[in-house]
């Protein structure tokens, strides 16, 4: 895995480069990353805070930690923290669901990334969307801590838009 680390209003040194490369490779023990995956690492430097995005797109899975803290080195190892705790969670449930497909229940997504600011919109994504059951859509909403998750429905080869619902529970949005 390579990682590609980037610093906002700082000047990234070889002790935090060696750092975050350092805790991103233990990750490799969860599962096998391709070596022509990249890591991006985006380290940014507030007057009170510290924060690091890392963003880790696999072959089977999209993982994204995200964490603001006083101290940039505790917020390192939060983030990797958050990212083992993403993969102990999605092998679980897949161990479920999939004992024998373990491997092959991921597939590549599309990240949505919303930017609004008083009612004006800034940033347009377009995506093309997979082909899934309503189960693997919740699932994957639920593993990008998103509130909603634009699919093809499986049966129908329609697209549907699967939310989560104030009350806890799921909505479910179809097209015809």
């Amino acid at each position: 895995m390579k990682v590609q680390i980037l610093g906002k209003n700082i000047t990234v040194t070889p002790a935090i480069a060696e750092r975050i490369e350092n805790k991103l490779g233990h990750l490799e023990k969860y599962f096998i990353i391709d070596e022509d995956v990249v890591a991006n690492v985006v380290v940014r430097v507030y007057p009170t805070k510290q924060k690091i995005e890392v963003t880790i797109p696999t072959k089977f899975v999209v993982l994204r930690a995200e964490v603001v803290h006083d101290d940039l080195y505790a917020a390192i190892d939060l983030a990797v923290d958050k990212l083992e705790d993403q993969i102990r969670r999605q092998k679980t449930r897949l161990t479920r669901r999939h004992k024998e497909k373990l491997a092959y229940s991921f597939i590549e997504e599309q990240e949505i990334d919303e930017a609004y600011e008083e009612e004006e919109v800034v940033k347009t994504k377009s995506l093309v969307p997979d082909t899934m059951d309503l189960d693997d859509a919740i699932m994957r909403m639920e593993m990008l801590n998103h509130s909603f998750f634009i699919y093809r429905d499986e049966e129908t080869k329609e697209v549907a838009v699967v939310y989560k619902r104030h009350d806890g529970g799921y909505g479910l949005i179809e097209t015809e």
